[in-house]
């Protein structure tokens, strides 16, 4: 409420120092400058697929709500088990899955799979099934060619709209623009992000991005999981508790140093999609490469200061398309604005030999300085800041100007009215005053006086009471009524023309959407490039080659990227799996001599050449390596009900059917979990089954504590077979590790010292090496006379102890009945 109130003299005054004499209604507001809090806003998001398949063939696409993009995948040849569906789904983890009513048998068996998936709750999506005719190829190209996309200009023809689509949608794709069609009807229907909007609002589409799958490695989540490539662990902060997860000690939390959200986001997708195309491979090996040099050290870190005011521009987009901006929007759209011009500027003075330079120096086009520029001249950022609302600089609009400065002048003018009102009324009203409410208008308001009882003692003659608040009686007068309708309601006419304005300069904002889509893209790879360059830097990784010829991987001196940053000192380790010789390493040794960790340290090294990182060896090549299978650890749940053994079969049994020769399978400690002789059976019996297909044999790594199965020959002689160990020496009782991979096997698990390093008593151990001797000779194995004599006398001396608490002068007891219930039991333990 603004008011101007005269003195409660009869002689009306302006305001006294310090004092306004008019005010409006404000927000309290830091005058320093302060970093809007738009990332913590965003909802969770969710992904909708759509999917249709025809006569082998797979046409997908989806709507991602974190940046209200759609994403299309052209028509893919798909087996009759739909793999490749079943991969799109693993990758994306959908909220729904929308599809035709009319499908063929292996699609309605395949969905009834995946909607029976009870331990995949509460992720499992949603089946949705809409009528055939929503998917009809031209109704579907109608929708696509009549939607309203923001990021398209209003001044676009038709022919020219069917244009700019044709260049960027794949229309002779059918079964993709059938999927198009029926995701867009099913957005049209549930009105996804807009539920709460008014009808005529629609579902924002900020654009469409092509995906694709081909060249991919296969990885399944186990590998993803006993690899720690990703490992989250609950959130020790009392309040995320509920909601939210950390990035515990795993592969991405060490690589990821991205400075924005999307760089983030973008390093996870490539860790969920390590590739085989070479050419991407290099091209983010060459910019790693580029920053690694001493010289750009300085540079990259410039570079990694800007992206860090790269925000969340999808999300903003979006609010503007909805027209709910905020004016913290405004700050942070500005502030990435100027960001991607300054890595724009600096990308320049780069080697545009380089792509990823070259395409920021292209394609952050002039745009970015109109949308920048724009901002900078009309947002008033401090005023908005202040008022909590969208307002404009001055000399943007001369009406706004004129009504804002007759605010600004309302005080004293407002005090003038007062006096001559003052000077009309009843001499016992000691003051008054002029007060503005946006929306009400100008009332002149005077303090009860006692004698103002009943209702009908407020009314005085000339004015029209409206309202009494705070003991103050609020009129309308002729004066009142003039201002009225002289100034108008000056705050809510500015109110409204700045919000026009708004709008006006959001249309100029959405009209370039494409271009901030396109920063937002190359800033974020730029960013997970920088990353990767910081710690490869930190951690002294070295640039992978890659050999398309060679099918398996070597890797000199590789380490370990988890172990030795948690080790004092790390024994790096070599490993050759290429050509035909040696496709199958059994790797023997004692307990904790290293075998899962080089077997990790060799998986680990491979998948990150295949995400296009710099790896902890001297040296590495990388052949045509198209999946990567584990069985390590045993990811054992309740919801699954299956045992143990069972989810490591199960395991085994995905390598077995899917492997190939260009495959690396990682084996280790298999068939434990059930009888020794059963699960040495099939172990021999898997590696046999890869032996058997000779050149078309994966590349294996086994780490195994079956000794027999070398010393029994479970395996046949040839070149494919490569025994490795882990080398040791004993000194005297105790056993010393090197941790070093050589040829050979081991000759014995050496159990009993890990046993005494894990602090069992010295008798258990001895007691233990006793029977195992026992065991390899032949011999029966009998009780220890020693602990059977100890055993033998404590029972005696019990029977004693007992014996000599008898009272035998008492007559009630029973010596019958203490000979048969005492004495008779205990000597079948004495004797």
């Amino acid at each position: 409420m603004a008011s101007v109130a005269a003195t409660p003299t009869r002689t009306p005054n302006g305001p006294g120092p310090g004092e306004a004499s008019a005010s409006f209604p404000t927000v309290a507001s830091d005058p320093g400058p302060r970093e809007p809090e738009e990332e913590g806003e965003e909802e969770p998001a969710e992904i909708h697929l759509c999917v249709l398949w025809n006569s082998g063939y797979l046409g997908i696409a989806y709507y991602d709500t974190s940046d209200s993009t759609i994403h299309f995948m052209p028509d893919a040849p798909d087996h009759e088990s739909l793999k490749l569906l079943q991969r799109v789904l693993d990758e994306i983890d959908p909220r729904s899955v929308v599809t035709s009513a009319k499908q063929d048998e292996n699609m309605t068996r395949f969905l009834g799979k995946l909607a029976s998936q009870e331990h995949r709750e509460p992720k499992r999506p949603e089946i949705i099934f809409l009528p055939s005719v929503d998917f009809g190829l031209e109704i579907s190209k109608q929708r696509l060619l009549s939607g309203n996309y923001s990021f398209l200009p209003d001044s676009m023809t038709t022919t020219e709209k069917i244009l700019f689509l044709s260049s960027i949608i794949p229309f002779d794709c059918l079964l993709m623009v059938r999927a198009l069609g029926g995701l867009l009807k099913f957005l049209g229907r549930r009105r996804i992000g807009v539920e709460l909007e008014d009808y005529n609002v629609s579902v924002p589409i900020l654009g469409f991005k092509k995906f694709v799958l081909t060249n991919l490695v296969s990885i399944d989540q186990d590998t993803y999981s006993v690899l720690q490539i990703f490992k989250s662990e609950s959130h020790p902060s009392v309040y995320k508790v509920a909601s939210g997860l950390k990035e515990g000690l795993s592969l991405f939390g060490i690589l990821n140093r991205c400075r924005c959200k999307w760089g983030e986001k973008l390093l996870r997708l490539w860790f969920t999609r390590p590739t085989q195309d070479l050419g991407e491979l290099n091209s983010r090996l060459d910019v790693i490469q580029f920053f690694l040099l001493p010289q750009n050290l300085d540079m990259a870190q410039m570079l990694h200061r800007l992206l860090g005011h790269i925000k969340n521009v999808p999300l903003i987009l979006k609010r503007m398309t909805l027209s709910h901006t905020k004016v913290s929007d405004w700050q942070v759209l500005y502030k990435t604005v100027y960001s991607a011009l300054g890595l724009r500027d600096a990308c320049r003075s780069l080697p545009q030999s380089i792509q990823l330079f070259r395409d920021i120096a292209q394609e952050f086009s002039d745009d970015l300085h109109r949308i920048a520029s724009l901002i900078g001249k009309v947002v008033d950022f401090e005023g908005s800041l202040a008022e909590n609302r969208f307002t404009v600089l001055p000399n943007i609009d001369p009406e706004i100007d004129e009504k804002k400065r007759r605010l600004m002048g309302l005080p004293s003018f407002l005090t003038e009215v007062a006096r001559k009102e003052l000077e009309n009324l009843d001499s016992r009203i000691p003051s008054c005053s002029v007060i503005y409410i946006p929306l009400i208008g100008f009332l002149l308001s005077i303090p009860r006086l006692p004698s103002m009882v009943e209702t009908s003692d407020f009314e005085i003659e000339g004015l029209d009471f409206m309202f009494l608040s705070e003991e103050k009686l609020h009129y309308r007068s002729a004066r009142t009524k003039e201002l009225d309708a002289l100034l108008g309601d000056l705050h809510c006419d500015i109110r409204d023309q700045e919000t026009l304005l708004m709008h006006q300069l959001q249309c100029q904002v959405l009209a370039r959407a494409a271009v901030l889509t396109r920063v937002l893209d190359l800033a974020s790879r730029l960013d997970v490039l920088l990353a990767l360059a910081s710690a490869a830097r930190d951690y002294s990784y070295s640039r992978p080659r890659y050999s398309p010829r060679l099918l398996g991987v070597r890797i000199q001196n590789g380490r370990h990227p988890l172990m030795e940053l948690c080790a004092r000192t790390f024994v790096p380790n070599s490993a050759e799996c290429g050509g035909d010789a040696g496709r199958v390493k059994v790797i023997t040794g004692p307990n904790s001599s290293g075998k899962s960790i080089y077997l990790k340290q060799v998986g680990l090294i491979t998948f990150m050449a295949l995400v296009g990182s710099f790896v902890p060896a001297e040296e590495a090549e990388i052949g045509a390596v198209d999946a990567i299978f584990t069985r390590i650890h045993s990811c054992e749940s309740i919801s699954l009900g299956l045992s143990t053994f069972m989810i490591d079969l199960n395991q085994v049994a995905k390598a077995v059917n899917n492997a190939t020769e260009r495959s690396l399978v990682l084996v280790d400690e298999f068939g434990k979990g059930t009888n020794t002789v059963d699960g040495l059976a099939l172990l021999a019996a898997v590696i046999r089954h890869w032996l058997a297909l000779g050149p078309m044999c994966p590349h294996i790594f086994v780490a195994t504590n079956f000794l027999s199965l070398v010393q029994l020959q479970l395996l046949p002689r040839g070149p494919l077979v490569q025994y490795l160990t882990m080398e040791t020496c004993e000194d005297g009782d105790d056993l010393v590790f090197f941790y070093q991979v050589c040829e050979g096997v081991a000759r014995a698990s050496h159990a009993s010292h890990t046993a005494a390093q894990a602090g069992l008593p010295e008798k258990l151990i001895a007691r233990g090496k006793q029977v195992s001797d026992l065991i390899r000779s032949g011999k029966p194995i009998k009780p220890v006379k020693e602990l059977l004599k100890e055993k033998q006398m404590e029972n005696c001396q019990t029977l004693v102890d007992k014996f000599l608490k008898l009272d035998l002068e008492d007559p009630s007891l029973d010596l019958d009945i203490f000979m048969s219930q005492e004495v008779l039991p205990a000597a079948t333990t004495i004797l």
